[in-house]
């Protein structure tokens, strides 16, 4: 059976470690041909944004664009919580290529899914 890994950002440049620690979990399991959807949540919703995931910078961690790049590359998914995004001003048009705007529904139907393990950060 396929296993999905669903990684939840919660924090963005409010809390940068523990923003880094999600999408290195996310992009490390990518790239080890793990199916992943990343969520992002609360402060990370900005990272969907071009150009946002590249202004963030922690001493010691992978850039994010390149995390990013390795879930999206690796055929996984990157959803921005819709009212988060509400929010913060920002739509479906606004987002990077590949990433969606998406609720709560969604995320539940995904980590009720069969063989899924949920992480939040």
């Amino acid at each position: 059976m396929a296993r999905t890994l669903v990684v939840k950002a919660t924090a963005g440049s409010d809390e940068p470690e523990r923003c880094a620690q999600a999408f290195t979990v996310a992009g490390t399991a990518a790239a080890a041909g793990v199916e992943v959807s990343l969520w992002l949540t609360g402060e990370s919703a900005w990272l969907g944004l071009p150009g946002r995931a590249a202004e963030f910078d922690l001493p010691h961690s992978a850039p994010l664009p390149d995390l990013l790049d390795a879930v999206l590359a690796g055929g996984g998914r990157v959803t921005v919580c819709t009212q988060c995004a509400a929010r913060r001003g920002f739509g479906p048009d606004d987002v990077l290529p590949g990433v969606r705007i998406a609720g709560a529904a969604v995320f539940v139907e995904e980590i009720m899914a069969d063989g899924v393990q949920a992480l939040v950060y």
